[in-house]
């Protein structure tokens, strides 16, 4: 367990991990080209490593030498390894992503995971897939499942019946494999580097705006090539540390490379919104991604309206946007948000019923949270986390302004996306210390 103690200011300029959305997919991608690939700056969390784990499985060579991760690629069709089985932990945009490459690959490998990826649905991402081509094998669409993939896909034209990027991505993957093109279409942006990555390897691709969204179509058949990524600092692991500054008086932060990619970048449009001192600085292009050093500064703070349309661009920050929302003076009301349910935990449960531990005024209803600000942050709460790292990040942040120390259940899981958080946060100033279960 950890506790997190009120603490003084916050200083100092820190690099947060890689982006964990670009890790996974440099890995994939370069597991599907023709060469090698060698990756810098690519997130060591659990989640990514089990990507990379499965790609080696599947027959790719996936090594880290020296500072950077070095992929030799196999070709799009080449992953012909018959590993068994393939465990992604608890990383659905792992185990979704690779449904795609499945897909197109003459293997038949089971897919599983820990306590709570089984319970997280796929049906979203194989419906599409099957109706490609890929063979599933399972009682229900959650792991574990065996799937088996064609080597005669079927391209398709689909529409996302919701905003989905790692449905969309799962698809145009698997796209690389069928004859002709495959087209998905999405009436609500969603993050696009999939599609930026793929350009980035040499796939043919095509975006155009039609009268029922976007359409981004690949062509299949695909012939990639190995290249370098260098992949930016995850915005929703800044998150954590920008909310941290806006609680803390007196504080002052630079975040250093940190990727601005706009359909990601919703969280800090939000915190501007609300009056939050927040500046890009030194703003660049880095392997096809924007990039900037965030600087961000403490400060009075109001509640907003958070439209249900920005939800794509910052659906992981909900919970932190709620934590800096009780801290805020006034209403935040969060709108299109149902989609947390089914996260790594029911995350609309998870961050009420710790807010409420807090003595933090909030509610719910499926698609809505509303947080009443203003009232101070009473704290005191030893908050499940139910095997979600985002919820153990976005608690141990409140207690830094909260009146009582916070204590969470769970710190191991942080791993999962950002395994140095406690020492990142404790050289900028923060109170975090371990809690032994015999401690009162």
């Amino acid at each position: 367990m950890l506790t997190s103690i009120k603490s003084g200011t916050l200083k100092g300029s820190v690099r947060v991990p890689g982006d964990k959305s670009i890790s996974h997919r440099a890995l994939i991608l370069g597991a599907l080209a023709t060469g090698t690939t060698k990756i810098t700056g690519l997130l060591e969390g659990e989640d990514v490593l089990a990507t990379g784990a499965a790609l080696s499985a599947l027959g790719a060579g996936v090594n880290k030498k020296d500072a950077a991760w070095v992929v030799h690629g196999r070709g799009v069709a080449g992953l012909n390894a018959e590993p068994g089985e393939l465990d992604f932990g608890n990383s659905g945009t792992g185990a979704r992503l690779m449904m795609g490459v499945i897909a197109g690959q003459n293997v038949r490998t089971a897919f599983t995971g820990d306590e709570s990826l089984s319970r997280r649905p796929m049906g979203r991402v194989l419906t599409p897939l099957i109706l490609m081509g890929l063979n599933v094998e399972g009682d229900d669409d959650r792991l574990p499942l065996t799937l088996t993939g064609a080597t005669d896909l079927v391209p398709i034209v689909y529409e996302l019946p919701v905003p989905s990027a790692q449905v969309k991505s799962a698809v145009l993957l698997a796209g690389l494999h069928a004859p002709g093109e495959t087209t998905v279409i999405e009436s609500v942006p969603t993050r696009d580097h999939t599609e930026r990555m793929l350009r980035h390897f040499g796939a043919e691709l095509t975006i155009s705006h039609e009268k029922n969204g976007t359409a981004i179509t690949v062509n299949g058949d695909a012939e990639l090539d190995g290249r370098d990524v260098c992949v930016p600092g995850d915005p929703s692991s800044a998150a954590f540390l920008t909310a941290a500054v806006l609680i803390t008086e007196g504080s002052r932060i630079t975040l250093e490379g940190v990727l601005v990619n706009p359909t990601r970048t919703g969280f800090y449009e939000t915190l501007k919104e609300m009056g939050a001192d927040i500046q890009y600085q030194n703003e660049r292009e880095e392997g096809g991604e924007p990039v900037a050093d965030i600087q961000v500064a403490s400060g009075p703070l109001k509640g907003v309206e958070v439209p249900a349309d920005r939800a794509p661009s910052m659906i992981d920050e909900y919970p932190v946007l709620a934590i800096v929302a009780s801290f805020a003076s006034g209403e935040t009301r969060m709108e299109g948000v149902g989609e947390l349910r089914v996260k790594e935990s029911d995350r609309l449960a998870s961050t009420l019923a710790g807010l409420k531990a807090c003595g933090v005024d909030a509610f719910a209803d499926e698609d809505t949270l509303t947080v009443q600000g203003g009232k101070g942050v009473r704290g005191g709460g030893h908050i499940e986390t139910h095997m979600d790292h985002r919820i153990a990040m976005a608690f141990l942040v409140m207690g830094l302004g909260a009146e009582k120390p916070v204590t969470i259940d769970n710190a191991a899981i942080i791993a999962t996306s950002f395994p140095d958080f406690v020492e990142i946060m404790r050289a900028l100033g923060a109170q975090i210390q371990q809690l032994e279960p015999s401690d009162p």
